[in-house]
């Protein structure tokens, strides 16, 4: 799939599912804003990779749980490469736990992120966007927001549920202005963030349909195909890229 003369925003992606995506949009021809929080090393990398190949990148750190860090982010991105035509709003926080073992106080940093930064980078980019009248917009929710997943994600999968009613009501919004919005949940991929190794990835790979477990490449594939040009009928969706997870009390 091409995207050339587009320009990216992949947010969280100096390391894991965001690298993986924004090389691959890299790859198909975008120019690509790589943010970070903390990890500018890494994402420097990203843009080293992208630049030797011939792509445009450009590292910019924000904390998306600061609204002020949101508008400088998409300020400084569009400065350095251009409007931006495409959004994956891939940075997440996890934190471990159920109802009786989980700090509730532990709540609030994830939904600052995964929620509230999510609409306060998305608000500021499909602003031009609507002015072009053309937009791509890709949220990363999670197959915990399905059903019961793995124990001790209660209260991330809460957050990861709202990516998806935000995912359509964002899609109704936008819609009329040449917009989609769509969103993907993974099933489980190994990263520094959900890092599993011996018998328990064996144990996840077994409840895959087609028997393994994600890599960070399948769900920059799936990003890459609900961005591209040819995917502008496609709005308000939820793919789940899971292998065919079988454990969930409903899997869409």
């Amino acid at each position: 799939m091409s995207i050339p003369h587009r320009v990216a925003l992949v947010t969280g992606s100096s390391r894991g599912l965001g690298r993986a995506i924004a090389m691959r949009l890299a790859r198909d021809g975008a120019a690509v804003v790589v943010n970070y929080r903390e990890r500018r090393d890494d994402a420097e990398q990203v843009v080293a990779h992208i630049t030797s190949s011939g792509g445009r990148a450009v590292a910019i750190g924000a904390d998306l749980s600061k609204t002020a860090d949101c508008a400088a982010l998409v300020e400084q991105g569009q400065e350095a490469l251009g409007p931006i035509d495409i959004l994956v709003n891939n940075a997440g926080v996890f934190r471990r736990g159920d109802l009786f073992d989980f700090d509730v106080g532990e709540m609030d940093g994830m939904r600052a992120v995964n929620v509230d930064g999510l609409v306060r980078v998305t608000r500021r980019v499909a602003e031009g966007m609507k002015a072009r009248g053309w937009g791509r917009i890709v949220n990363l929710s999670s197959v915990a927001a399905h059903g019961t997943s793995l124990a001790g994600t209660t209260f991330y999968a809460t957050t990861k549920a709202a990516v998806i009613v935000l995912t359509r009501r964002l899609a109704l919004d936008l819609g009329p202005h040449g917009i989609t919005v769509n969103a993907i949940a993974p099933g489980f991929v190994p990263t520094e963030m959900a890092a599993v190794s011996g018998a328990a990835l064996d144990a996840l790979a077994a409840r895959a349909m087609v028997r393994r477990v994600g890599k960070p490449e399948d769900i920059a594939a799936a990003a890459a195909f609900l961005v591209a040009e040819d995917a502008g009928f496609i709005t308000a969706q939820v793919l789940t890229v899971d292998g065919g997870r079988t454990d969930y009390i409903a899997h869409p």
